[in-house]
């Protein structure tokens, strides 16, 4: 997505501002999941999210509580064939 992320160890640096740009991204747990979700909403152009099962499980209505402050988001069902 563009992030300038520079990682050591166990310590992860985010520096910015950053333009963020559209990708297809695919959750792997519940924190990055919806760290993806809100990256995707301050990105430029349509992102495409996989895997939200994490988001699913760890928080309730996530998608529709943003929708609620203005966030524009649809479910398309599974897009990345499992391997």
């Amino acid at each position: 997505m563009g992030a300038n992320i520079k990682v050591d160890g166990k310590t992860a640096t985010v520096r910015g501002p950053a333009c963020l740009s559209a990708a297809a991204v695919m959750c792997s747990d519940l924190r990055a999941s919806a760290s993806l979700v809100l990256a995707a909403l301050v990105a430029d152009g349509e992102t495409v999210i996989d895997r939200v099962y994490h988001m699913d499980r760890g928080y309730e209505r996530f998608a529709e509580k943003l929708r609620g402050v203005g966030a524009e988001i649809q479910r398309l069902g599974n897009l990345f064939a499992p391997k």
